[in-house]
């Protein structure tokens, strides 16, 4: 699929296998920082490893949590919590997080990335 700024492509990431409910891991994505995060058993999300609030590439370490019904990212350090469909921060709503199609596919993950032209 083409966009303005470029074309999205699937990119193979990992084994499914080796992603465990609730423990995050980072992945370098065509030169984008993703954090990969499994929440159930057929649930996966991918979102920027990027914290918005202090600059570092850690959203992989944050937290798995539920609230509300709702299963969110907590920023490392626990104070943010951000929207894992949406990558909107639930207290901040001016700031979000970048969020990417994940699936698997013949028992990999993959992420679709958009990569310029």
């Amino acid at each position: 699929m083409a966009t303005s700024s470029g074309v999205a492509t699937w990119v193979k990431v990992c084994d499914a296998g080796e992603l465990v409910v609730g423990i995050g891991v980072s992945a370098l994505v065509r030169g984008k920082q993703v954090a990969l995060f499994k929440t159930g058993e057929r649930e996966l999300h991918a979102v920027g490893n990027r914290d918005p609030y202090s600059g570092t590439q850690t959203m992989a370490r944050g937290l798995v949590v539920q609230r509300d019904g709702q299963t969110l990212l907590a920023t490392p350090t626990g104070r943010e919590l951000f929207d894992f469909a949406t990558g909107q921060c639930v207290d901040d709503p001016m700031t979000r997080i970048a969020t990417y199609p994940v699936r698997v596919v013949n028992g990999f993950v993959e992420v679709r990335i958009t990569v310029r032209g």
